[in-house]
């Protein structure tokens, strides 16, 4: 006999048509760049499924993962060949799936570049390190004949302090600018979301977003131009009258100073809502929503549940659902988490 699942009680709105306007306002700031799309980590943890159709169908044209496990699944929707690995190739079997498949690796080393030579080369690009000090091959490396017979679609390098009013910005830049004219490349990438922001000096042929697309606020001269994307809400699953001096969750660190009724709500840790989201170390002011309504966190956050206090919300029961303020910055603030971790760290039980 065939049996439904039953739905989750957790589940993630995705605003597609925000999804589309940050990447359409993204193109529009690199200028006479392109915008290309970082897709690595599962589209920022918000599913490749759900947004790189968006984003494809938006006008991005190369997207970039980190592993080349993720190549299969974003190949469902774009070409491989529009794909690029940013981790390179660091096995023969890399390589094999590389040439099999036409992702397109980016060489980090001198090492890859001779592995990938070996192997018969072909179209790769090529991440030069400017200063960010984790992938890439030096700039005193780039004259080595392993660079010099590669043959390099786009030529990159990340910047390290583009969220900041930095002088390494402009150490980079030139860094760059200066190993561009050692290296034969057909287009040139350097700006991820928050060096789109820099100015047209940093945008060259492509730009590379990641955060900007699934609605982080990189620099604040893109606030008012990305839109959220992510929209997590969670269920109650029981109410409880507590009386004064009752205690609540793991430790009793709360203990409620008057009867008050509260909700358990099904949403914890291992959902991506970490333990700093709670009232904990003396902070407080962390709540999740009915409309527009706060609802206090009560105690610490559990597993698979946190407790909240109904007081501004009676009429609320079991099957309710409530909704986690999940604007990027200000999130990032009330949870004392990135805008980067907000993200990626969100669980695989919410459905959609």
């Amino acid at each position: 006999m065939s049996v439904d699942i039953p739905q989750p009680s957790l589940r993630l709105r995705i605003d597609h048509a925000a999804l589309a306007s940050n990447w359409r306002a993204l193109d529009a700031m690199s200028g006479d760049a392109s915008a290309g799309a970082a897709i690595k980590a599962d589209c920022y943890g918000l599913d490749v499924e759900y947004c790189l159709p968006t984003l494809r169908d938006a006008g991005a044209e190369e997207f970039f993962v980190a592993h080349w496990s993720e190549v299969e699944t974003a190949a469902h929707h774009v070409h491989a060949s529009d794909i690029a690995v940013l981790h390179g190739p660091m096995t023969s079997q890399d390589i094999t799936y590389a040439k099999a498949s036409g992702a397109v690796p980016v060489i980090n080393s001198l090492e890859q570049a001779r592995r990938w030579n070996e192997a018969g080369g072909g179209r790769c690009h090529l991440m030069v390190d400017t200063g960010i000090n984790r992938l890439g091959v030096a700039p005193s490396e780039v004259g080595d004949e392993a660079i010099k017979t590669l043959d390099v679609d786009v030529l990159m390098s990340h910047l390290a302090c583009a969220d900041e009013d930095s002088e390494m910005n402009a150490r980079q830049l030139a860094r760059f600018r200066e190993v561009q004219a050692q290296v034969d490349w057909n287009s040139l990438s350097l700006a991820n979301s928050a060096g789109i922001a820099l100015g047209g000096d940093y945008a060259f042929n492509l730009t590379r977003p990641g955060l900007a697309l699934y609605g982080g606020i990189a620099r604040k001269e893109l606030a008012g131009l990305i839109k959220q994307v992510a929209f997590p809400e969670a269920a109650i699953i029981q109410t409880r009258e507590l009386k004064a001096g009752d205690a609540v969750g793991y430790n009793g660190e709360f203990t409620a100073p008057r009867d008050m009724r509260v909700g358990t709500v099904s949403l914890g840790y291992a959902d991506g809502f970490l333990r700093s989201w709670g009232n904990v170390d003396g902070r407080s002011g962390s709540h999740l929503l009915h409309a527009e309504t706060p609802l206090p966190l009560l105690g610490k956050v559990s597993m698979d549940m946190v407790v909240v206090d109904l007081s501004a919300a009676p009429s609320l029961r079991e099957g309710d659902w409530l909704s986690v303020p999940y604007e990027l910055q200000n999130a990032a603030q009330q949870s004392g988490l990135s805008q980067y971790e907000l993200l990626t760290i969100l669980g695989q039980r919410f459905g959609s």
